[in-house]
């Protein structure tokens, strides 16, 4: 059994990886100041949850880009698990191309396992979106070497600005609107906050595509929690993979079992 860990800027996804294919998931807030007995404590009891014994766990894989949680998390793991985890781009490192003499380092752990997941899934040239705390941008050419993104303020994020900015907005729950005039405040905020946002991201898939060499026939794949709702009000999405990065990190680990 295979425990795999995606550390976002909200949440940690936890995949159980049995039998050769994903056996349960489930999410903790990534909340920096959480002990290590926190973390470990909620794992087991989730793996109760779904009737697997954690004991049974043979490695652990991790990627994050919260560094904060770590010394939390890598002491969970250990001390509840007997495991000492496997992390992304500090024992092994996704097999994606870069450009000669481009310093890749920078580029989220996430962002390069969802790139190397999708191309291995779906081929190349490629657009990779994830719809997190942020939005990510990701384009892959034809050969499979990455060509560069982009990074905007995910669709919460820029709703709660408004609402913590202004006297007099509200919060709002984030719903498609059934018209782009809205009589209302609350409407007015979902069209510009979600309508406005989606109308971003097909500029920018559109303007990607005409830069990226055969732009045309690339694959449009998005991961991540707002994933669905954004393609479900656009034609430029091709795919929603909600398990894009855990599917990664079991490719990851398979190639690192195999080079050692």
């Amino acid at each position: 059994m295979l425990l795999l860990i995606d550390v976002g800027n909200s949440n940690i996804v936890f995949g159980v990886y049995k039998d050769q294919k994903i056996a349960g998931t489930f999410r903790l807030t990534s909340n920096v100041t959480r002990t290590s007995d926190e973390l470990g404590l909620n794992a087991w009891a989730y793996f109760h949850r779904f009737g697997l014994d954690p004991r049974e766990v043979e490695d652990v894989i991790i990627c994050s880009v919260v560094p904060g949680i770590m010394h939390a998390l890598t002491n969970a793991i250990i001390k509840y698990f007997d495991r000492v985890p496997i992390v992304v781009n500090e024992h092994v490192f996704p097999s994606l191309n870069y450009p000669e003499g481009v310093d890749y380092s920078g580029l989220g752990a996430d962002r390069s396992v969802a790139c190397m997941a999708a191309v291995e899934k779906y081929g190349a040239p490629l657009i990779a979106l994830d719809f997190g705390t942020a939005t990510t941008l990701d384009a892959i050419d034809e050969g499979g070497c990455y060509r560069g993104g982009c990074i905007l303020a995910g669709v919460q994020i820029s709703v709660n600005a408004l609402f913590q900015r202004t006297a007099q907005l509200p919060q709002i729950e984030l719903a498609v609107p059934p018209t782009f005039m809205g009589m209302d405040t609350v409407s007015q905020i979902q069209i510009g906050g979600l309508l406005g946002y989606i109308g971003s991201i097909e500029y920018l898939i559109r303007n990607t595509k005409a830069e990226l060499q055969n732009g045309d026939k690339a694959k449009v794949v998005a991961t991540g929690g707002l994933a669905r709702l954004v393609a479900e009000n656009t034609s430029v999405i091709d795919v929603v993979d909600g398990g894009l990065i855990l599917g990664g990190l079991v490719s990851i680990y398979d190639k690192y079992k195999k080079s050692r």
